[in-house]
């Protein structure tokens, strides 16, 4: 299967290989010529690192190439990539790479053969070849391509809701005997029987009235109690929450690695652009 760019393969490259990123690295040969940038990388099926494509830049000669990841040496702290040697004559002699092109076998032995070494006696068959067969082009010199990740811990401070009680507000019924007083006023007849004072007085014919049937009605009243119950509001209740703020501080211990470098003999020891002359 032909060769693709590596955002193609691993769209989140940049996490992968710690937000390194190898674009736009500057491309100079061993002895500090600048050659070119690096436009993009491309990969095999597995994943691994089989060329880099070279915009170049060199005598007036500008095209993109193809460079067998074998002859570079990567430096991150200068932001720069290594050529074990590119001359005007080898990119004149290597395709021009287009962003359509296809790579595949035919495609890649046409740039082996520019950098294979006259004394290499690999002999090429698409059907057998492997990136093994040619270490020189492919293999990743460890001596020159180690990477040490320094690691460093630290306090992170989160924050997360519980559930630490409930208040739950109702209302219930209770009930209670309850007294009230009301004064009633009851009527009654009082029929009183008496002697007259004139009693025993002779009467003038002439006044004597006799009368059959004669009434006196008196009405007679009496009150009744009337007793009823009435709701009225007593009081209010109001439900609210309120929110308190207090600041935790929480502490613990936590480790950073640093670098250790130990040189021998009288040597040059270039650290992130600061270079050092250290006699041992």
């Amino acid at each position: 299967m032909p060769l693709q760019k590596l955002e193609h393969f691993d769209p989140n490259y940049r996490e992968t290989f710690g937000k390194d990123d190898f674009k736009a690295l500057e491309v100079y040969t061993q002895a500090g010529e600048r050659v070119g940038s690096v436009a993009d990388v491309l990969v095999d099926d597995d994943g691994r690192f089989r060329y880099l494509i070279i915009d170049t830049s060199l005598d007036s000669v500008s095209k993109k190439i193809l460079l067998p990841i074998g002859l570079s040496r990567i430096d991150y702290p200068t932001r720069r990539v290594y050529v074990n040697g590119l001359s005007r004559q080898q990119i004149e002699n290597l395709p021009d790479f287009k962003e359509d092109a296809i790579v595949d076998n035919d495609y890649e032995e046409k740039v082996r053969s520019v950098f294979r070494s006259p004394t290499s006696n690999v002999t090429y068959d698409r059907d057998t070849y492997n990136y093994q067969n040619e270490p020189a082009l492919y293999g990743l010199n460890e001596q020159e391509h180690q990477t040490f990740k320094l690691y460093e811990e630290r306090l992170i401070a989160n924050k997360h809701r519980i559930k630490t009680g409930e208040v739950t507000v109702g209302k219930h019924i209770e009930t209670e005997i309850a007294h009230v007083t009301v004064p009633i006023q009851k009527e009654r007849v009082v029929i009183e029987r008496v002697v007259p004072t004139e009693a025993g007085k002779v009467v003038d014919p002439n006044e004597l009235k006799f009368q059959e049937g004669e009434v006196a009605r008196i009405e007679v009243y009496e009150e009744t109690p009337e007793i009823h119950k009435e709701a009225y509001v007593r009081e209010e209740v109001r439900v609210k929450k309120v929110v308190e703020r207090e600041t935790v501080e929480a502490q613990d211990t936590i480790r950073r690695e640093e670098l250790d470098i130990d040189t021998e003999g009288n040597l040059q020891v270039q650290e992130h652009g600061t270079t050092t002359n250290e006699a041992i």
